[in-house]
């Protein structure tokens, strides 16, 4: 029993020990992971300010809690940049229009816009700023009238891509001191890349001082001595009023409104030029040119004020415009090529014209010109091509006879459409006369200037004078004229009527024209002179 018993007490205290036991190792392990807590937050407040909270966890460590948000007060570091794609600049942030655009305004430049003081001065400053800048605008405002004299806005080292954004109104001077002894433009844009006028603005050469105040001896539309009023009286020029030195007389050399010379990629949109002393927009030795949505206003009877005038221009296009005005509508001159018109409401005016050419025994050249969706009425001519006579010149060799010689223009016409032109109440509407003269006295005298290539198509509508008028030279005929859906009617008014007239002009008749045109020789000529190298383009 006492064995028993002794081993009873043996086995509770071996139980009471290992209870004992269990309970030290619980407080001691209990006691270690605190310390480690506690050494992990010891160096890591240590550490706050150099390892920015980041963690390294060793192995066979617990992972511990994250500290506390508010325990993390130091500043913190900069996120790496995002590479993030270029956007499209905003056409009016800082780093947009302003940097690539820059904006020059006249009134900024001591323009007063009053229509009375003279902002020469302003224009040509601003100019001169924003010639500087690639891409750059000059604004001319609008709601303002800005008196200018004649002022050359030049390259060749203004940056490219100038806007010259008109919304304002341009007015010449009508003093004669701002003009000297007479210039041939009146604003000018030279030697420029890529130089656009636009807007809705008007520029105003107020020229009916220099109209009244023209010379006798100003070019004269040789057409005219086709058209014989009703009372058998060839019609002439007006009167002008005679010049006194109290008149305030103009120079005799009148200027163009606006002329663009030596340019690449010309745009002329939206503006309306009115009044020009004579051309209205000229363009010279320009390549890449387009006009559109512009309006040429001038009266009837202004001598000379052509609207659109193109020489030595390539890679031409002219299109949904108004142009009215005293000569041709859209005059088209030596040296042009790829000319391309269409969808242009044109009269008063007379006409639209290739020529005149081969003046004082020059050589012309004017190759693939499309002419088409035209509207006309009230005009002198429709569609006309004209070259001058050759000119005869006396030489004197060593006897004392003279020698007469003939010296004509040289060169050629090729490749010209004329397609769905309407016409309404026009003299002459389609013409080609190789006798043109501009003075009142010319010898009737033969030119040199081929033509070849000429198609009419679709010409339509009524006609006061004379439906067709082909004059040809005898030395070079016109060749490859065809003529297609010819539909024109006359109008009795106020001149006589007649009959289709053709001299020297060889082609083919497509269609059934109206009236029949009978006259056309078919084929070509036989004895055709061949041109020399001298002569060809």
């Amino acid at each position: 029993m006492g064995g028993v018993n002794f081993r009873s007490l043996t086995f509770m205290i071996l139980i009471a020990f290992f209870v004992w036991c269990s309970s030290i190792e619980t407080c001691i392990a209990r006691r270690g992971k605190h310390w480690r807590q506690s050494r992990y937050g010891a160096a890591l407040y240590k550490k706050k300010g150099g390892s920015h909270g980041h963690r390294n966890y060793h192995n066979g460590g617990s992972k511990p809690k994250p500290p506390p948000p508010q325990s993390h007060k130091a500043t913190p570091s900069p996120k790496p940049k995002e590479e993030v794609p270029p956007s499209t600049p905003s056409p009016h942030g800082r780093y947009g229009y302003d940097q690539q655009s820059t904006v020059f305004n006249v009134l900024d430049f001591g323009a007063k816009g009053d229509g009375k003081s003279d902002d020469t001065k302003a224009f040509q400053d601003t100019w001169a700023a924003a010639c500087k800048v690639e891409a750059s605008t000059v604004v001319v405002p609008a709601e303002f009238v800005f008196l200018v004299g004649p002022i050359s806005f030049s390259g060749p080292y203004c940056q490219a891509n100038i806007v010259f954004q008109l919304d304002g109104t341009i007015i010449a001077p009508t003093d004669a001191r701002p003009w000297g002894k007479g210039l041939l433009q009146w604003l000018e844009f030279t030697k420029l890349k890529g130089i656009a006028i636009q807007g809705k603005g008007i520029i105003d050469g107020r020229g009916s001082g220099w109209w009244q105040d023209a010379p006798y001896e100003d070019p004269y539309d040789d057409e005219r001595k086709l058209i014989i009023p009703l009372n058998s009286t060839v019609q002439e020029r007006p009167p002008m009023p005679v010049r006194n030195e109290l008149s305030g007389k103009m120079p005799s050399i009148k200027p163009t409104a606006l002329r663009f010379y030596g340019s690449f990629n010309v745009t002329v949109t939206g503006i309306t030029i009115q009044n020009s002393p004579q051309c209205h927009l000229k363009f010279d030795n320009c390549m890449g040119v387009v006009v559109h949505d512009i309006t040429v206003s001038s009266p009837g009877d202004s001598p000379n004020t052509d609207g659109i005038h193109l020489q030595n221009s390539n890679d031409v296009l002219i299109h949904s415009s108004d142009l009215a005005c005293g000569d041709d509508c859209v005059s088209i001159q030596t040296g042009c090529s790829n000319v391309y018109i269409h969808n242009v409401n044109c009269g008063p005016g007379h006409g639209i014209s290739i020529g005149s050419l081969g003046r004082d025994n020059s050589k012309a050249c004017v190759s693939n010109i499309t002419v088409r969706d035209i509207v006309m009425h009230n005009t002198m001519n429709g569609v006309r091509i004209k070259t001058w006579q050759v000119q005869k010149s006396y030489l004197l060799p060593l006897t004392s006879d003279k020698k007469e010689e003939e010296k004509g223009g040289s060169g050629s016409v090729q490749g010209v459409l004329f397609s769905n032109i309407q016409v309404s109440e026009v003299q002459l509407p389609i013409v080609i006369d190789q006798f043109y003269c501009d003075k009142r006295k010319c010898s009737n005298e033969t030119a040199a200037v081929a033509l070849s290539g000429i198609t009419y198509e679709k010409i339509r509508g009524t006609y006061t004078v004379k439906p067709v008028h082909f004059a040809c030279s005898d030395s070079l005929p016109c060749i490859g004229v065809t003529l297609s859906a010819i539909e024109l009617k006359p109008v009795q008014e106020h001149y006589y009527l007649y009959d289709p007239f053709c001299w020297q002009t060889f082609g083919e008749l497509t269609t059934p024209t109206v009236p029949p045109i009978s006259c056309l020789q078919i084929g070509k000529p036989t004895n055709n002179r061949v041109q020399s190298d001298h002569d060809v383009c």
